[in-house]
């Protein structure tokens, strides 16, 4: 199959809406809520709302890899967003080779320190960086898990059309539903101090999402074939599955 390396989707004009929220993000997690997330996605014990999100977050990883092929050889996988990269590490597990990108320093540091030393040299490469940027190369999967929720549908289109035009087989990624209860938590959330809080996760419509995706000219080849949403306590999150058209994968999955 012959691709255009070169994304169509500029980046450059949205620098008041992706690159700022990035900056945002990136305070954030990086300075704010390491230890937080730190303790997270460890085996420590936690209350009953950040049990619920490691649940739901568990819940959801296993969702995205199980939509992604058992045998990964010879692959090339984004890890977006990768945190302290247990989802890298699962699928190194399967033998491919991961790029993990995440904004926060301080959690990359982690991912490495975590990563298990048999994994072997070269299975995941960590970086921290921007998740869009073009030398991360081409990839056959790209994985964003919970890495798009804080921007809104329109900068979320951009970011999976810029990474459509450099990707050959799946993009699977996660978004925030827009739900009565959701939108019942965000505005619990509004209650606590500014300095407790973390960026707003933006809910979006499915819909409207999907229609904005279409529009995207590197998005023409490609096509929705899963849909799985994970809801345990305070984590709601909805999963997706892409394929370009005549890709081998390109056929629904139980989630």
């Amino acid at each position: 199959m012959s691709l255009d390396p070169t994304p169509q989707t500029d980046m450059r004009m949205h620098a008041t809406g992706y690159q700022a929220r990035r900056s945002e993000i990136e305070a954030y997690f990086d300075r704010t809520a390491a230890s937080a997330w730190a303790r997270l996605t460890s085996d420590a014990p936690l209350g009953r709302i950040r049990s619920s999100v490691r649940a739901g977050r568990d819940q959801m990883r296993a969702t995205l890899l199980d939509w992604l092929p058992d045998d990964l050889h010879g692959q090339r996988v984004l890890d977006a967003g990768c945190g302290t990269g247990a989802l890298a590490v699962a699928a190194a597990r399967r033998g491919a080779q991961v790029v993990a990108i995440d904004l926060s320093p301080t959690l990359v540091a982690l991912a490495q320190q975590r990563a298990p030393a048999d994994l072997g040299t070269g299975a995941v490469r960590f970086l921290a960086g921007d998740m869009l940027d073009p030398a991360l190369g081409w990839f056959d999967h790209v994985v964003a898990m919970d890495s798009l929720i804080h921007y809104d549908a329109p900068d979320m289109a951009r970011v999976l059309a810029a990474w459509a035009g450099r990707c050959r087989g799946t993009l699977l990624f996660t978004h925030a539903p827009r739900t009565p209860v959701l939108a019942l938590m965000h505005a619990v959330g509004r209650c606590f101090p500014r300095s407790d809080r973390s960026p707003a996760i933006t809910p979006v419509a499915a819909p409207k999402l999907h229609a904005l995706m279409a529009a995207e000219p590197t998005l023409a080849s490609w096509q929705p074939v899963n849909s799985h949403r994970v809801a345990s306590g305070f984590y709601t999150s909805q999963a997706s599955r892409w394929v370009r058209c005549g890709h081998a994968a390109d056929r629904p999955v139980q989630p």
